[in-house]
């Protein structure tokens, strides 16, 4: 796809916005991850729009019995743990990731679990529904990399504590953990720019952020195939693939620093 003038012009006051900003962040969400192979939830061709969502009490079930969901898991790693698995971070995560090494973008969140921006290079990322490729402790919060624990019995314990140990994604019904979050809202505080790419801004408490960075007077710019639940509060929208149009705000970006 080549960018037409439309987006080309969007990206452009996007990026005068980024560049005359002191503090910039970014949320991102599963649209961003969807040219490396890995299907939305929400959406045309989204996993949940297709087949319905998972049921919202998903940790109380977990809780209620962890043997059965590891049972599960070991049997069935499903599609979207597939995808996850064999995918690798595309231009527009690796853009960010340049971002930040330039010194302009501050800090990523992502409502994402595929690891994605951290392959990508990115290190101030905080993944407000936890890592799909970690594996969390529920009583100590402990956390490992699915590769480097041993799963010796079924439910696995905590080597630290004896608690249960799940995946590090954060199910339906199970509180995001508090540290991760309030660090979300603190960089939505300090925020006088966020950048806003690949998500509906539907779920919350990730959709409240970048409410919060205009509300305190900052400026939004969205990177999105289509509109968004947001788009009339952002400053500038950019309609196209975020692999595509991401690359080019940084390029931009580096011509006017």
């Amino acid at each position: 796809m080549v960018l037409g003038d439309d987006a080309l012009q969007a990206i452009r006051e996007a990026a005068a916005i980024i560049v005359d900003s002191s503090y910039v962040t970014c949320l991102t969400g599963a649209g961003i991850s969807v040219e490396s192979g890995i299907r939305p939830f929400r959406g045309p061709g989204g996993l949940w729009t297709e087949r319905g969502e998972p049921p919202m009490d998903g940790y109380q079930r977990f809780l209620r019995d962890p043997k059965a969901y590891w049972e599960r898991r070991m049997r069935d790693a499903g599609e979207f743990g597939i995808s996850i698995m064999g995918a690798k971070p595309n231009p527009g995560h690796l853009a960010l990731a340049e971002l930040e090494r330039i010194g302009v973008l501050r800090w990523l969140i992502t409502q994402n679990i595929d690891n994605l921006h951290l392959a990508a290079g990115s290190r101030n990322v905080l993944e407000i529904h936890g890592n799909g490729t970690y594996l969390r402790c529920v009583e100590c919060s402990s956390r490992w990399s699915v590769a480097e624990f041993t799963l010796e019995e079924v439910p696995p314990k905590c080597p630290e504590c004896g608690g249960i140990v799940k995946s590090d994604t954060v199910m339906f019904g199970e509180p995001i953990p508090a540290t991760v979050l309030s660090r979300c809202f603190e960089e939505a505080d300090k925020s006088d720019c966020m950048i806003v790419a690949g998500t509906s801004a539907t779920v919350t408490p990730a959709a409240n952020l970048p409410i919060i960075v205009k509300r305190g007077g900052g400026r939004l710019t969205e990177f999105n195939v289509r509109s968004s639940e947001i788009s009339g509060l952002c400053d500038a929208n950019v309609y196209a693939p975020s692999g595509e149009s991401l690359p080019v705000l940084v390029e931009e970006i580096k011509r006017l620093i």
